[in-house]
């Protein structure tokens, strides 16, 4: 299974790239994104690669970063997204706008992508809420999350991974520290991680 291209880019179509690793050309599908993103014919160039094996034939997606490709195998799992619509959601939200349209229930946004229907943008909503991939490739439950009793020092574990997963969703410190601290003042010292985040998103997108 290949996991990763890296060489110099051949050339790239519509939807495609070709890279040339050592003399062997490996053409990936590719979201619009990852290909803007992409440098020109033979420069450097590195795609991270999902490989889909059928019983007639081996298919590669190459995507930017890691999140992309993250994303690309979780919208999967819903029913009625195929790689096709799965790469559609891609074109029209990046990793971290698709996170913060699911972590707020904001189905008007994932519904902007081609093949996308009000049905199904509230499908993906719905049942992604708890999908959501980090930076470090783990998912968070974003939806209602209970809160048992938690000493002084796992809240204050909590509150630094909260402003932390802000952060690499592109915030900056100073935006996520403030988010996390009012999302903390209105759910209260017990807390947990999932809640911070998506109270943290949510004060942000204020």
């Amino acid at each position: 299974m290949i996991g990763k291209l890296s060489g110099r880019l051949d050339e790239t179509g519509e939807d495609w790239a070709m890279i040339d690793c050592n003399g062997v050309g490996y053409v990936a599908t590719c979201s619009a994104r990852t290909l803007r993103r992409l440098p020109g014919p033979g420069e450097a160039a590195m795609l991270v690669v999902e490989t889909v094996m059928r019983e007639d034939s081996i298919r590669l997606f190459g995507f930017i970063d890691r999140a992309e490709r993250d994303w690309f195998r979780v919208l999967q799992t819903v029913q009625g997204v195929g790689a096709k619509v799965a790469l559609a959601i891609l074109d029209t939200l990046s990793p971290d706008e698709l996170t913060r349209a699911v972590t707020l229930g904001d189905k008007a946004a994932v519904g902007r992508a081609n093949g996308v229907g009000p049905k199904l943008a509230l499908r993906l909503v719905n049942e992604l809420k708890d999908k959501v991939p980090t930076a470090g490739g783990v998912f968070v439950a974003a939806g209602p999350v209970p809160a048992p009793a938690a000493a002084p020092t796992a809240v204050a574990g909590h509150n630094a991974e909260a402003i932390s997963a802000l952060v690499n969703l592109g915030y900056k410190p100073i935006e996520a520290s403030a988010a996390v601290g009012a999302a903390l003042e209105k759910l209260g010292p017990e807390a947990e991680l999932a809640a911070l985040i998506r109270g943290g998103l949510k004060e942000l997108a204020r």
